[in-house]
C-alpha cells in the first residue's frame, strides 16, 4: 500500500538530524549547558540587522497583499535582477534575470537540477565527503548515485578516481566548496583540473558533463582564501546557492539556481530545471523573503565568531592528538577519529553528551564531522571531554 523506499527515508533518517534531535532529548533532562552539541550546521550569529531593519521596512512600505502574494514561478523579476547585479559585480559575469530560479533553499533548488539532468540510465558522481542527503536527492530524480573516494587527508579531488568512475551514461558531478563536511576548499588549479578532464571525457561522450556547484558557504572562508568562482573555470555549471548560512537565515528556505548562459544549451536547461520544479512542486519561492532578498543580496557575514571558534577548536584538537582536516572554510572539523571507526567513537562521546556526528553517511567512516556554529563558551567547556576521550 505505501512506497517501501519512502518508508526506508522515514524510518532511517538523516544521521545529522536524529544526534541533534538527541541533543535536544538530553537537554531536557540534563540542560542544554551540559549537552554539547556538534551535529547540526544551525548557524549562531544572528542575521545582520540590515536584513531585520529590511523586514520592517517591507511591512511597513509595502501593500500586505503584495507581501503576500505569489510571485512569477521562477521567481520575482526584482529579486532575480538584484542577485544578477551582485554576481556580475563580484565575479564578472554576466548574468541575467533569466538567468536565474529563485528556489526554497538549496536541498529543492538540487532535487529540480538532478530531476532535470536525469535522462534515462543516468549517472551522478559526488566528491567524498559529501552532504549525507546527496544521495537519496540524486536517486529520488531517477538518475544513479555514485561515490568518488575521498583524497584524504588534504580532501581535494581525486581525479583519477574521477576519470575511472566516468562512463557514457554520467550527466553530472557534484561539487560543494567550501566543503560540508570536511571545511576545506577546492583550489582553482584543483577545479581546472578537474575542468579539463570534464571538457576531455564530454567530447568522446558526445555531450556535455555538467558540474552541479552546491555553494550554501560561498561567503564563509577564512584567512585570506577564496572560494573560486566555478562558472568562470568550467561554463557547463549550474550553482545551486542559499542564503541559510551566508545571511543566517536556514528556516526561511530562500536561495537560487543560476545557469550561465555560456553553459550549453542553457535556456533550454533552464527550462527544463523550471519543469523539475513544477513536478516536484518547488515553485514561488517565499514572497516575503523575496523581497527581503531582492534588498539584501549584497551583505556579507561577519565571520569573527566563527572564525574564534574554529581556531580554539582546531588548535586544541592538534594540541591533544588528533588529526584534523585544515579548515579554510564552512564551519565544520573533519576529524579522523581515534581507533579509526567513527560510529564507535561517536558512541562513546555520547556518553559524555558530546555530539559528533560519524563520517560513514559522508562516505568516510573513519573521520567525524563538529560542527563549530555554536557559542565560544560552549567550544571551551568541551574541550576537557574531547581531551580526555583522547586519552582514554
Amino acid at each position: 500500500m505505501y512506497n517501501e523506499k519512502m518508508y526506508d527515508l522515514g524510518t532511517n533518517g538523516c544521521c545529522i538530524r536524529e544526534l541533534s534531535e538527541y541533543g535536544r532529548a538530553r537537554a531536557a533532562v540534563v540542560g542544554p549547558e551540559n549537552v554539547y552539541d556538534f551535529s547540526i550546521g544551525n548557524p549562531s550569529i544572528p542575521a545582520p540587522e540590515a536584513v531585520t531593519q529590511t523586514i520592517r521596512q517591507i511591512l511597513a512600505d509595502t501593500d500586505s497583499l503584495a507581501i503576500h502574494s505569489y510571485t512569477s514561478a521562477t521567481g520575482d523579476l526584482q529579486t532575480r535582477q538584484a542577485i544578477a547585479e551582485d554576481l556580475n559585480k563580484r565575479f564578472g559575469t554576466d548574468a541575467g534575470p533569466e538567468d536565474l530560479f529563485i528556489g526554497c533553499g538549496a536541498a529543492p533548488e538540487l532535487c529540480a537540477v538532478f530531476k532535470a539532468l536525469a535522462v534515462p540510465g543516468a549517472r551522478i558522481l559526488a566528491v567524498a565527503p559529501y552532504f549525507t542527503e546527496y544521495q537519496p536527492w540524486v536517486e529520488g530524480a531517477g538518475a544513479e548515485f555514485v561515490a568518488v573516494p575521498a583524497d584524504i587527508p588534504g580532501f581535494q579531488i581525486r581525479l583519477d578516481a574521477v576519470e575511472q568512475l566516468m562512463t557514457p551514461n554520467t550527466v553530472a558531478i557534484i561539487i560543494n566548496s567550501p566543503n560540508n563536511p570536511a571545511g576545506t576548499v577546492y583550489t582553482e588549479q584543483t577545479l581546472r583540473e578537474l575542468a579539463e578532464v570534464l571538457t576531455r571525457k564530454g567530447q568522446e561522450f558526445g555531450h556535455p558533463i555538467f558540474i552541479v556547484a552546491d555553494e550554501p558557504y560561498r561567503e564563509l572562508v577564512y584567512d585570506g582564501v577564496a572560494a573560486p568562482f566555478i562558472p568562470n573555470i568550467y561554463p557547463n555549471t549550474v550553482v545551486c546557492y542559499s542564503y541559510s548560512k551566508s545571511l543566517s537565515l536556514p528556516g526561511e528556505r530562500i536561495g537560487y539556481i543560476y545557469v550561465p548562459k555560456a553553459a550549453e544549451k542553457a535556456a533550454e536547461l533552464m527550462t527544463c530545471i523550471a519543469g523539475a520544479a513544477r513536478e516536484l512542486g518547488h515553485i514561488c519561492a517565499p514572497s516575503l523573503w523575496q523581497k527581503v532578498i531582492a534588498r539584501c543580496a549584497h551583505l556579507r557575514p561577519d565571520l569573527a565568531a566563527y572564525d574564534r571558534n574554529r581556531r580554539a577548536l582546531y588548535e586544541a584538537l592538534l594540541e591533544y592528538g588528533y588529526e584534523v582536516a585544515k579548515p579554510d572554510g564552512a564551519f565544520y572539523l573533519f576529524v579522523k577519529a581515534p581507533g579509526g571507526n567513527a560510529k564507535a567513537f561517536s558512541e562513546k562521546a555520547m556518553k559524555k553528551d558530546l555530539l559528533l556526528v560519524p563520517g560513514d553517511d559522508f562516505g568516510c567512516p573513519e573521520y567525524l564531522r563538529v560542527c563549530y556554529c555554536v557559542s565560544y563558551e560552549k567550544i571551551i567547556k568541551s574541550l576537557p571531554i574531547f581531551k580526555a576521550l583522547m586519552e582514554e
